[in-house]
């Protein structure tokens, strides 16, 4: 099994401070060397990440994380053998809070679904930013689903045509709708915080309640019952 540790890649690049946010242990699966080597040399420079593991393969993943879980794993879907797909379906089995965001070429909406239906609270392509790549990885360790905007707005679309059920979202007030409609539109937490005249802490609330009044446990989740009220309003 071919696994690549922070330790064996190293580069002269290191935090240059102390970081204002809790280290976040990340772990990569991706085929392609180079994009591996080149994302474990960044997050070594990063301050507040550690690269924990790289794995070129799937099953080299599956053998792996379940014996030294990380906080965060950015999951490709082309995968030799066995799909990305299929890798977080299985993580997902044997370890349902593990917090994995597929980190792709493609965007198309089959397999957007298909990597949430597994299990997967994000999806971001690798022409984002790494900054991007950075607060992504945050806002999932913090409880997020991260998604571009235009793959959020893909999710809400690809819903419009399915069967509503109004019972739960009924139960929302009208700000937690606001907060909720943010999300749906694919808006990070400080946006909808701004836009809507509150702090941060105070979105973070109203997401916790949502959660609990949609008895759901992730931001795709929810955005996926507000696509399915929308849709039952038409």
């Amino acid at each position: 099994m071919e696994v690549s540790s922070f330790a064996e890649i190293r580069t002269s690049d290191e935090p240059t401070g102390p970081s204002p946010y809790t280290m976040i242990k990340v772990s990569i699966v991706e085929d392609d060397t180079m994009l591996r080597e080149t994302l474990i040399r960044y997050f070594a420079g990063q301050s507040g990440f550690r690269c924990q593991m790289a794995y070129p393969t799937a099953e080299a993943a599956l053998e792996d994380i379940p014996k030294n879980p990380p906080d965060v794993v950015l999951m490709d879907i082309n995968l030799p053998g066995m799909s990305g797909i299929d890798c977080v379906a299985r993580l997902h089995a044997a370890m349902p809070s593990l917090k994995i965001v597929m980190l792709t070429v493609f965007e198309d909406s089959d397999q957007v679904f298909k990597s949430l239906s597994a299990g997967a609270f994000g999806y971001l392509v690798k022409s984002n930013r790494p900054a991007k790549i950075l607060q992504a990885i945050r806002d999932v360790y913090e409880g997020g689903s991260p998604m571009s905007g235009h793959i959020a707005r893909m999710v809400v679309k690809s819903f419009e045509k399915r069967q509503a059920t109004q019972n739960e979202t009924d139960s929302l007030t009208p700000r937690e709708l606001e907060v909720l409609h943010g999300l749906s539109c694919g808006q990070p937490y400080k946006q909808i915080a701004s836009e809507l005249g509150i702090s941060l802490s105070t979105v973070r609330t109203y997401i916790q309640r949502i959660y609990e009044k949609l008895h759901v446990h992730s931001q795709t989740e929810a955005v996926m019952k507000y696509a399915r009220r929308q849709d039952d309003r038409r």
